[in-house]
């Protein structure tokens, strides 16, 4: 009790074909049987800033796919915000949550949550103010709108 454990990646992504980040997930949900999940990103984060940038990367280029992908799914959204340190730091907070569902799709978070309590916390910290921004996951929501798609039985 009174423990952290603690999974670190460019641009806090929670892949499903991550080895590392899955065998993390079971570890912490089946073994240490974590109850709060956290993702935290953070404002001018490096990873998304680079993976916006119309740059050969080599090989962190499959990986910050994952951003794209998620500005391509929000891009209205993001296309409308013309400031780019805005638009990459909304695309940060955007990032968080979908990173939150990613979690909510594997084996491991929803075998936990069907046998006991186990929530989702998506933060982002602001470096510039400290201040930690709650974006305020819904555990039960994502669960039950993934369920019909991504359940695991």
């Amino acid at each position: 009790m009174g423990e952290v454990f603690v999974h670190r990646n460019i641009a806090n992504i929670a892949p499903n074909n991550d080895f590392n980040f899955i065998t993390v997930i079971n570890y912490a949900l089946t073994h240490l049987e974590v109850k709060h999940v956290i993702v935290c990103g953070h404002y001018h984060c490096g990873g998304i800033n680079a993976a916006m940038e119309h740059k050969d990367l080599g090989f962190l280029n499959p990986w910050l796919r994952n951003i794209r992908d998620i500005y391509r799914l929000h891009s209205e959204e993001l296309d409308a915000i013309q400031n780019v340190v805005q638009r990459n730091n909304r695309l940060v907070e955007i990032n968080v949550v979908e990173q939150c569902v990613n979690i909510a799709k594997t084996v491991d978070f929803q075998k936990a949550y069907k046998t006991r309590e186990v929530y989702l916390h998506g933060w982002v910290f602001d470096l510039k103010t400290g201040k930690l921004i709650d974006m305020k996951i819904d555990t039960d929501l994502i669960m039950n709108k993934i369920e019909r798609i991504y359940r695991m039985d």
